[in-house]
């Protein structure tokens, strides 16, 4: 599957559905977002069927930007099971999120 776009009344069913899942929290008018979204498109490629590889936009979804306490973007955070095990603020390469997501399949 690609990468989705959730929205909140989604977010839950979707996480949960995943044994694992990585949320990017972004918005349009980030720049270090827009650098993050080839990055995210590919790992949603190379882990489809292993993890949920998804985006909220927090400008859209403001009450899961709350839940998530996020208070900078790109933040992305890994769910295990539907639990955080882990978040990585700001624009990283690939591997710093695959080694998250290999670390944890």
């Amino acid at each position: 599957m690609a990468l989705q776009h959730l929205k909140t009344e989604e977010f839950d069913a979707a996480v949960e559905a995943a044994p694992l899942a990585m949320v990017d929290f972004w918005a349009v008018w980030c720049g270090p977002c827009q650098m993050l979204g080839p990055v995210m498109e590919d790992l949603a490629g190379r882990y489809e069927g292993k993890a949920l590889a998804a985006k909220v936009n927090v400008d859209e979804e403001p009450e899961l930007a709350r839940r998530f306490g996020i208070m900078n973007i790109p933040t992305v955070v890994f769910l295990k099971n539907g639990r955080e095990f882990d978040r990585k603020v700001g624009a990283y390469p690939a591997e710093v999120y695959a080694g998250v997501l290999d670390g944890a399949l």
